[in-house]
């Protein structure tokens, strides 16, 4: 794929990995949908650099991922901008504690929402849009997808879902259409606390000994974009953590 005319849709661009994407893509040459929910003065502010820098190339979707209405709607809406969307990025994505015995409705609803059901519903509703453009389709996964993150279940089984949701579309929607997933290690410390004993035990459980940076995975996003023979992988950035056997951070 020649990034030049493409559009590009990122779900939760507005900030972190989502942001540095953006830029990347941008970089590249992709026009850019900014999805953001409740981040509107990040994602404006974002776009009017992007639009700084190349008129007219980036544009703005808000959309709560929570709501099946609003989902349905997303992929039309999202072509009507820039009258195409040549790459889906699913990494919108909720991420907290649950742990066993204080699970409510209203959080497994939300973090199977954002992690699972919007990434399917979004790519439904893209479907014939892809498959004419001969796009593609990047989930953002987690290596906690296959080795759980302790006071984590819903997460991890949301993006256990995630995985198998990448591995099928690539089969139902191939060849016309090819769907991928990145696994990031340990990029960012999560707003969750950690304590500094918790940060060097996941730092020694890492080949490389440092954490990555949001550039890392936006590289790797921007890779799977054109490589035209690549689908159905799940490609762990994560310095070599994956390796390792069970952590509890």
């Amino acid at each position: 794929m020649n990034p030049q005319n493409k559009v590009a849709l990122i779900t939760g661009a507005a900030k972190r990995i989502g942001r540095q994407t953006v830029l990347e893509l941008h970089s590249a040459g992709f026009n850019v949908i900014i999805h953001f929910n409740h981040s509107k003065c990040a994602a404006l502010e974002l776009k009017n650099h992007l639009n700084n820098i190349r008129p007219d190339s980036a544009k703005l979707l808000q959309t709560d991922l929570g709501n099946m209405e609003q989902v349905n709607k997303m992929g039309k809406n999202a072509i009507a901008l820039f009258g195409q969307v040549d790459v889906l990025v699913n990494n919108a994505s909720s991420f907290y504690p649950t742990p066993v015995g204080t699970v409510n409705e209203d959080q497994w609803n939300d973090l199977i929402a954002t992690n699972l059901q919007a990434p399917f519903f979004l790519i439904q509703s893209l479907k014939e849009e892809l498959e004419k453009r001969n796009g593609n389709v990047i989930n953002m996964v987690d290596i906690h997808a296959d080795r759980p993150l302790l006071k984590y279940p819903v997460y991890c089984m949301a993006k256990a879902g995630l995985v198998m949701l990448t591995k099928s579309l690539s089969r139902e929607l191939a060849p016309k259409i090819r769907v991928n997933g990145i696994a990031p290690g340990a990029i960012l410390w999560h707003e969750n606390e950690l304590t500094e004993q918790d940060k060097q035990q996941v730092l020694e459980q890492i080949s490389l000994k440092r954490l990555g940076s949001p550039e890392d995975i936006a590289k790797a996003i921007s890779f799977l974009t054109t490589a035209s023979y690549i689908t159905g992988q799940i490609l762990a950035v994560d310095g070599g953590r994956s390796i390792y056997g069970g952590e509890k951070a």
